[in-house]
């Protein structure tokens, strides 16, 4: 399809096991604003398209996992690329800290709970991944755990792949001084103020510590079958491009087509009734 980004530039966005994090958040990939925001517009009627051949077909599933660090757009970017589109065969889940029932569960049942049913798009606004870096950052496991959890992680992905869901990885990678004006924003803007929590601004101060343990889970979660795609998002118009491209390409490589089964009645019976 040529609403797309091409796939040589959505692939130099496959996360670098030697570097994770180690690409510029402000580079725009040779794209520029205007054609871009065209080209995402006309690239949403794709995505509306295959969604209902994905809800009319009934299977097989797609299941997109957001991460990012405070401010790097997951809310809104969901907000874009889904505007418009049917909500029957899309589900949003936001994942927030575990409450104290979740606690005494798995980590992986309140996922488990929400992977999507045949027909459709699931997104999940941070991912079981926090339970690895927000669980060892607040004291709820040990170092000694984070080996096991991700083993754990690798185990459900696999699991998924092998139901007929089928998983795309992002992270959203901003910078410290594009994650500092956007607080700013939020201080400054009415509307946007309900946005802030208190754990925003020591989030902030420990920035370049939250990245490289992030930039290490990471590393540690690469793989060939569930790979991970790092967006530089410090551009909003290029963040969105980027992702509803590589939502469209994997609804490409699903090959669906309309269902045809057989008909209730006939033509000629409706017309003579």
């Amino acid at each position: 399809m040529l609403e797309r980004l091409a796939d040589t530039l959505l692939d130099s966005c496959r996360c670098d096991p030697d570097a994770p994090l180690g690409g510029d958040p402000a580079r725009t990939l040779g794209l520029d604003k205007a054609s871009s925001k065209a080209q995402f517009d006309t690239l949403k009627q794709y995505l509306d398209e295959q969604q209902q051949l994905l809800w009319a077909n009934r299977a097989p599933a797609v299941l997109l996992w957001l991460q990012g660090p405070d401010c790097a757009g997951k809310d809104g970017v969901i907000r874009h690329l889904f505007r418009g589109i049917n909500p029957q065969g899309v589900t949003v889940c936001n994942f927030q800290q575990p409450t104290l029932a979740e606690r005494s569960e798995d980590f992986l049942a309140r996922y488990r709970r929400r992977l999507p049913a045949g027909g459709r798009i699931g997104i999940f606004n941070r991912t079981p991944y926090e339970g690895v870096v927000s669980d060892l950052h607040d004291g709820f496991i040990q170092p000694g755990d984070v080996a096991g959890r991700l083993q754990q992680i690798a185990r459900f992905e696999d699991e998924i792949r092998a139901s007929g869901i089928h998983l795309l990885k992002v992270y959203l990678q901003i910078s410290k001084a594009e994650q500092k004006a956007r607080l700013q924003q939020r201080l400054l803007a009415p509307r946007k103020q309900w946005k802030l929590s208190a754990g925003d601004l020591p989030a902030h101060r420990q920035f370049t510590q939250l990245q490289a343990e992030w930039a290490e889970v990471l590393r540690h979660s690469q793989r060939d079958s569930a790979p991970w795609y790092v967006l530089p998002a410090d551009h909003k118009w290029l963040r969105n491009l980027l992702l509803a491209s590589l939502v469209a390409r994997q609804l490409d490589s699903l090959q669906l087509h309309w269902p045809q089964p057989p008909l209730p009645f006939s033509l000629e019976e409706l017309e003579g009734s």
